[in-house]
């Protein structure tokens, strides 16, 4: 248990993603009990004790899908071919030897959505109360601005500057600099892939500004991923209106799945790693797996030692079925 949480540290004071698996409840026999736990990298490596060899591909599948979707999910493990289904809960029916039900609890932990504001307009200020609302953290970066304008902020930058920026697949930049050095904030911007660019403006102003990110050398895809105007449409007009559809489209994609897409997590294991156990059908990963068995020139792959001498005993069988 101290190796989870302590793992759970490091890869938080990291900012890397990782997902947490508690089993909740169990019906015998099971090798885990109500209270273990286990931590998921985005990899797929797993640390702590959920269960077998049938259970641990099923909880790293869930615990990378956890992380792209960025939403919890609750997962059943039994023997049980006909389950119930439970609304919120995602049955696996396994036919492994070991018996018994796990009810398992899956949480992502992502790294913290970071916020970057370009200018010092009313509408940058809004942004910056209304991020910090929402637990996001907030950075401005504008020249000549003035902490005491940007209060909730967490760092205020006289610079447009983002090179140093630790996680850009985290972040998302907004340009409202409202007519002050938009050309130079919008280069600084696109200097850095981040998971979104946006900004406050027209298509008309933008169409002529993107002349002048031409001409400095700025790439056609590179100015394609600046969304224009920023936010979504929803006939906004003040200040905090706009700022509020800027967050709401952020949520947006968030939600959606845009932004562990951006961070790698879409394909955290590709198939051709991956092999099925042909008397469980659970999912084995094929490096460093440890049952592995050979009949008519092609290797099968395991969960666990069982499922390994059930068919070495009949291979024809298993293998035809296979």
């Amino acid at each position: 248990m101290d190796r989870t949480l302590e793992l759970s540290r490091e890869l938080s004071a990291r900012a890397e993603p990782f997902a947490t698996a508690l089993v909740v409840r169990c019906d015998p026999p099971t090798s885990a009990k109500p209270g273990a736990k286990a931590v998921v990298t985005a990899e797929g490596a797993i640390v702590g004790w959920i269960g077998g060899g049938c259970a641990q591909p099923i909880v790293i599948e869930q615990a990378q899908a956890a992380l792209r979707e960025g939403t919890p999910r609750l997962i059943r493990i039994s023997p049980d071919q006909g389950l119930v289904e439970v609304h919120g809960m995602i049955n696996y029916a396994m036919a492994c030897h070991s018996g018994g039900t796990l009810d398992i609890f899956i949480e992502p932990v992502l790294p913290p959505v970071q916020l970057v504001v370009m200018g010092r307009s009313p509408v940058a200020q809004a942004l910056c109360r209304l991020g910090k609302a929402m637990g996001y953290g907030v950075a401005v970066h504008a020249p000549g601005a003035l902490p005491g304008e940007f209060p909730d902020a967490d760092g205020v930058a006289d610079a447009l500057e983002l090179s140093g920026l630790a996680r850009p697949e985290r972040a998302f930049v907004i340009v409202s600099s409202q007519g002050e050095y938009d050309e130079d904030a919008l280069e600084a911007a696109l200097g850095v892939e981040a998971a979104y660019t946006a900004f406050v403006a027209s298509k008309t102003k933008w169409g002529a500004i993107q002349k002048t990110l031409k001409e400095r050398g700025c790439k056609s895809s590179q100015l394609e991923r600046v969304k224009v105007p920023a936010g979504l449409d929803i006939h906004a007009v003040e200040a905090e209106e706009i700022a509020l559809s800027v967050l709401a489209e952020i949520v947006s994609l968030i939600r959606g799945g845009a932004l562990a897409s951006r961070a790698g997590l879409e394909q955290a294991r590709p198939q051709a790693d991956q092999a099925t156990d042909p008397i469980c059908n659970m999912s084995v990963r094929i490096e460093g797996a440890r049952y592995v068995a050979e009949h008519g020139g092609a290797k099968y792959y395991f969960c666990c030692a069982a499922c390994k001498q059930s068919f070495e005993k009949e291979p024809g069988k298993y293998a035809q079925a296979s």
